[in-house]
């Protein structure tokens, strides 16, 4: 058996895949028989239990008290990874709690498995810091090292486009000029690659990959900007202060954003909640705020919107309960709201790919197809801007959630042997 697997670390799911003689490349099974974990940690503050992925979500809205950690990718790179966050009541570094998922993830794929995986093709972002190249390898060596103090022995990268590229080859039967678009939990990654059976059997395929593009925007963000746009003006976002000034927005940030949600637990930010309550025109919509932090429920609400972001997906419209932040609040929301709240940030996606093709000096109507992977590209403002941008090219949509680990375990069959 095959001691390297492809090891797709996301933002809000991860996956592991690995080749055997004889078989197509497969994921391993992580949870109850899924073959996706979600990238969730759940510490609890009663005994020393840790949980992992789904069952992680399950106790957190069951309501075990304890620390929910979420979109720890999304760290690399940044200042924070150096920093530390209170679990359990003591300080644990950011780095350790990464370190704590990888062994995990590492764990479970090798008991799917019944074998010891020591060598692994890790899956990333074009950029994980954009316009910062010094930070952005700083986060591959960041992740490298956590992968080896997890058991890996030897660790080799692949765009986690390409990777995607090389799941969908193995399923078409003449060459195409295909355009990735990965859209995640955390960025949005694009390649231009050539791909045909004949190519598969390349050890080297620097010369079919013609450009590379990728922005840090992804489906967290897209639950950002929709918690901002019409949850958070429910809790006070928007609102006067009696000298006639706007409300601070800092919590409301912090608030909307997965990676920084227990930041609004803190005394610190207690304290300036305080403050703008006593100084605020209108204390109603901060009675809700402040509820919603005394009973730790950001992440819930984190939850609610990201579920109608998805819903929003496939309806015009959907309805979200927010009784845990007031009794029968209810908010109604509508696709055309949704795309206003992100229309800025799938314009710098369309930029991204511009870009990228005017590096190639490819022509868009040269593209055969936009094949579509990541979770958040079945969002339809996206996948309509990108469509318009390519218009001759014909429309796939990949396994949204599994290709990439598929193709990094086909990176890592052709690297490892």
């Amino acid at each position: 058996m095959s001691n390297a697997c492809g090891l797709d670390f996301g933002t809000s799911n991860s996956t592991v895949g690995w080749t055997r003689p004889g078989h197509p490349a497969a994921l391993l099974p992580l949870e109850d028989g899924k073959l996706t974990l979600p990238s969730v940690i759940f510490f609890h503050a009663e005994d020393p239990l840790v949980s992992y992925g789904r069952a992680a979500l399950e106790d957190y809205l069951a309501g075990y008290e304890g620390r929910l950690m979420r979109s720890l990718k999304s760290l690399l790179g940044t200042s924070m990874m150096e920093d530390s966050t209170e679990v359990m009541g003591q300080a644990m570094p950011f780095r350790k709690l990464l370190a704590h998922f990888i062994s995990e993830l590492k764990g479970r794929a090798e008991r799917a498995a019944g074998t010891t995986f020591t060598r692994a093709v890790l899956g990333r972002p074009v950029f994980f810091i954009d316009e910062d190249p010094q930070a952005d390898r700083v986060a591959e060596q960041t992740l490298a090292d956590i992968a080896r103090d997890a058991g890996f022995r030897d660790i080799e990268f692949q765009y986690e486009p390409i990777a995607a590229a090389f799941d969908y080859e193995a399923r078409i039967q003449q060459e195409e000029l295909v355009m990735v678009a990965d859209i995640g939990g955390g960025t949005s990654d694009f390649s231009l690659v050539r791909l045909s059976p004949e190519r598969a059997s390349r050890i080297d395929r620097r010369e079919d990959i013609l450009a590379n593009g990728g922005v840090h925007i992804g489906g967290t963000d897209f639950d950002r900007a929709l918690s901002l746009a019409r949850a958070m003006p429910l809790l006070g976002l928007g609102s006067k202060l009696r000298n006639g000034k706007e409300m601070p927005s800092g919590q409301y940030f912090d608030l909307a954003s997965w990676h920084t949600i227990n930041l609004v637990y803190t005394r610190k930010a207690w304290s300036i909640v305080m403050d703008n309550y006593r100084d605020a025109a209108d204390t109603a919509m901060l009675d809700r705020l402040i509820r919603l932090i005394r009973e730790r429920a950001g992440h819930w609400l984190a939850i609610q919107m990201e579920a109608a972001k998805i819903a929003l997906s496939g309806t015009d419209r959907t309805d979200v309960d927010l009784h845990r932040i007031e009794p029968e609040l209810m908010l109604s929301i509508t696709r055309e709201a949704f795309d206003q709240s992100i229309g800025k940030l799938v314009a710098k996606t369309e930029k991204t790919v511009q870009d990228m093709l005017a590096s190639a000096g490819v022509k868009a109507e040269s593209v055969d197809t936009i094949l579509f992977t990541g979770g958040s590209s079945s969002v339809p403002l996206l996948r309509q801007r990108l469509g318009e941008l390519l218009p001759q090219a014909r429309r796939v949509e990949g396994d949204l959630f599994g290709g990439i680990g598929s193709g990094l375990a086909l990176d890592a069959a052709r690297k490892f042997g």
